[in-house]
């Protein structure tokens, strides 16, 4: 086994001790392991330790997925929705990698696809009017089709599409469903669309969506909470599940919905 450790830079200063320790247990057990500052650098892994929240995995998700390397998250951010661990159950979380006795579950992810532009996503698409000084636009038109069918024509200020893994983040914000892990399905949910009809669709992953700018608006693409393009002329978007997965490191509790609570703050007699 070969493992890589990722961790958010920012929070270094502060965690150097739990990094030193995490590598001290790892180098006793005999494991092979490495820093990885860039992605270039995760090829050859099977394993990533990830040592932050759930933006830090979001940003190596896609590229894991593409390397088949398993993800076991540790969580040194705030919510750590994606994470297994919290950072003071760091040794438990290092019993299990180095036992070999782990579970994994795989998290379906999104294709998307644009003129000659591919991406990949763990939680959502995202396409936005653009907010910028120099490319401010006011509300878009975007028409939704569902294999060919008609959803809606949606004037908002755009419409995000997630997978289950998403739907509790940015989509649960603006008023769309929380999508248990195991289901095959995704939400399109519009952002502020002005309309009292406009709801959020709950669909077959096995489905297509194709989501349509009907005008020359200036339209931000934001993969996973990052801004990837903007464009500025009538583009169709195409969106299926990907024939890549996440792969998590697991203990194997299964109670999705008690990890709700607890993240969440939802409190429950």
């Amino acid at each position: 086994m070969k493992a890589g450790i990722y961790f958010n830079k920012k929070h270094l200063k502060d965690n150097a001790l739990y990094l030193e320790k995490i590598e001290s247990r790892l180098k006793k057990e005999g494991v092979e392991f490495k820093r990885i500052a860039e992605i270039t650098e995760l090829d050859g892994l099977d394993i990533l330790l990830v040592l932050g929240g759930d933006g830090t995995i979001l940003y190596v998700a896609s590229e894991c997925a593409k390397r088949n390397i398993k993800i076991l998250g540790i969580n040194y951010g705030h919510l750590g929705f994606l994470t297994e661990y919290e950072q003071e159950k760091s040794d438990e979380a290092l019993n299990l990698i180095c036992s070999g006795k782990y579970k994994t579950k795989k998290r379906a992810m999104l294709e998307i696809t644009y003129g000659d532009k591919k991406f990949i996503a763990l939680n959502e698409l995202v396409i936005q009017r653009s907010t910028g000084v120099q490319n401010f636009s006011n509300t878009v038109a975007l028409k939704a089709e569902i294999d060919g069918s008609t959803v809606d024509n949606y004037l908002s200020d755009g419409v995000i599409i997630s997978t289950p893994t998403g739907s509790t983040a940015y989509s649960l914000s603006a008023g769309g469903s929380i999508l248990a892990p195991d289901l095959n399905a995704f939400i399109l949910t519009p952002i502020c669309a002005h309309s009292l009809h406009s709801r959020p669709v709950v669909f077959n992953a096995d489905s297509e969506l194709k989501i349509a700018s009907s005008e020359n608006s200036k339209l931000n693409v934001i993969i996973d909470g990052k801004i990837v393009d903007t464009v500025s002329v009538k583009t169709s978007f195409t969106i299926k599940k990907s024939d890549f997965v996440t792969e998590f490191i697991t203990r194997g509790d299964k109670d999705f919905f008690n990890k709700l609570l607890i993240k969440l703050n939802i409190w429950s007699k």
